[in-house]
């Protein structure tokens, strides 16, 4: 006996220092908030090693839960992001692969998966998702762009939410760090003081703009910290999931609209008391399409039995994403093998007729096919006459290692890859090295069996895009379609 007792008082403390694991079998469902930032490089913020940016709600968040060092999107836009998140289906197959653009008919979303569960979904803030059958949630208003004019968001409004006795799904959908960049508090950053990272040319436009993104993160931050304050006033703090994420990359080069890391990786903090282990992090590979099906297991679902509501090319109604729960409750180290990215260009603003990229990438290793590589690559960032680019161009020598990775932005090979552990910014292009064919070979090849699990046909699909989009509903879309389709017979 006398020997047992050690042993039993270990397992006595350990049973105090490991974390609760969730019972669902006595039906207990986690209250769940979702915090969206709006167009936020994931990098930019000290969680993530930009010392340079005041996030200290975010930080606190980190210090109180798991953040995950590789979540990604699969489509570096906002509307394509957003709905990948809500349905846990990847954009070409739910059909909201372009921007501004909406799912198939019949695609359903969290907001009936949790509602069949007994929760309340409710949203705040920016919508950009359709149609509305898709998306059955309690809309408690805002807005999809913030013109800087009065309240952008009215957080007070969640209270009701928050207070009812009935578990909640909450999502709060702010504008920031979206441009046009007008409600930060500026003064905080002097362009002057701020380090350049080394993925961009310093000019004085890079500064003036950095020190407007980094304000609008500030004031990201000061949302997310009014809505913790908020939970907590209700009591609902300890049985709730918490989940901070930035959304793809900003409107920087390199970042929102391609399929580099900048636009595609987003940060993300997973905070759930007494569940998952404070200040924990986690190095797997995991995609935004995997989060609604952790969350239903998380509220005593099973995710693999769940009906979305579209079938993909192997006949198969699942989801394309499945549960991490097991890196959240259970110290699992992996997830995926392989994350997938898709852009589409098409019916952007000042957007390329055509220039489809497609991706795959493992925790080593990114290839990348442009798929009409012989087009330009254009869009807001490489048109805007007095922009952030044209300024990279003109402070870069003709010729120089630096003018040749600002060219890249525009003018691409078909093929790219990259070794992400020795190149993280992308910088050198190894896919016409023959040290690396298998590597090639081997990524090309999940490519294409992704490709066609998700009936993602490439240029033709690409051709598709604005079918997806209802802006152009009303203007008539068969014209506008006639004349894109000229322009690319004309190469233009």
């Amino acid at each position: 006996m006398r020997k047992l007792l050690p042993l039993l008082l270990m397992v006595f403390i350990w049973a105090e220092v490991l974390p609760a694991q969730p019972d669902l079998q006595k039906g207990e469902k986690p209250n769940i908030l979702l915090f969206i930032a709006d167009d936020m490089t994931w990098r930019d913020t000290p969680v993530y090693g930009n010392d340079d940016v005041e996030t200290p709600n975010i930080s606190r968040l980190a210090e109180e839960g798991m953040r995950f060092d590789n979540m990604f999107t699969a489509t570096a836009m906002c509307s394509p992001t957003r709905q990948q998140l809500y349905t846990g289906l990847l954009p070409v197959r739910s059909g909201a692969f372009p921007n501004h653009s909406r799912v198939y008919d019949g695609v359903k979303s969290f907001g009936h998966h949790f509602k069949d569960l007994g929760y309340q979904v409710a949203l705040i803030g920016k919508k950009h998702y359709g149609p509305p059958e898709s998306y059955p949630l309690n809309f408690l208003g805002g807005r999809d762009h913030d013109n800087g004019k009065g309240t952008d968001i009215h957080l007070d409004n969640i209270r009701p939410v928050l207070n009812e006795s009935q578990p909640f799904f909450l999502v709060i959908a702010n504008n920031q760090p979206h441009t046009p960049w007008n409600r930060g508090p500026v003064e905080k950053y002097r362009a002057k003081n701020l380090e350049v990272p080394e993925y961009m040319v310093d000019t004085k436009k890079t500064r003036e703009n950095l020190a407007r993104y980094y304000a609008e993160i500030t004031y990201a931050d000061s949302l997310l910290g009014r809505s913790l304050d908020l939970l907590e006033e209700a009591g609902k703090s300890e049985n709730t999931i918490v989940i901070f994420t930035s959304e793809q990359g900003s409107q920087f080069p390199f970042a929102k609209w391609t399929n580099y890391d900048l636009g595609l990786k987003t940060g993300f903090i997973a905070r759930w008391p007494g569940i998952v282990p404070a200040g924990s992090h986690t190095s797997a590979l995991t995609q935004y399409v995997d989060v609604i099906p952790t969350l239903l297991e998380a509220a005593g679902q099973n995710p693999e039995v769940v009906n979305t509501g579209s079938l993909d090319s192997r006949g198969q109604s699942g989801f394309d994403g499945r549960s991490f729960l097991g890196l959240l409750t259970e110290n699992k180290k992996e997830h995926r093998q392989y994350v997938y990215g898709v852009q589409t260009t098409r019916g952007i603003f000042s957007g390329s007729v055509c220039y489809p990229i497609r991706s795959v990438r493992s925790s080593n290793y990114k290839y990348i096919l442009n798929l009409n590589s012989s087009s330009p690559f254009r869009n807001l960032v490489t048109t805007a006459e007095q922009g952030i680019y044209q300024s990279w161009i003109q402070a870069t020598n003709e010729g120089s290692n630096q003018r040749q990775y600002v060219m890249k932005y525009t003018k691409r090979p078909r093929e790219e890859l990259y070794d992400i552990r020795k190149d993280p910014y992308e910088r050198n292009n190894l896919a016409d090295n023959s040290e690396y064919n298998d590597v090639k070979k081997r990524l090309a090849k999940k490519l294409n069996e992704w490709m066609q699990q998700q009936g993602d046909m490439g240029i033709d699909t690409e051709l598709q895009a604005i079918q997806r989009q209802p802006r152009w509903d009303e203007q008539g879309w068969d014209s506008y379609e006639e004349q894109q389709n000229k322009a690319i017979l004309e190469g233009n």
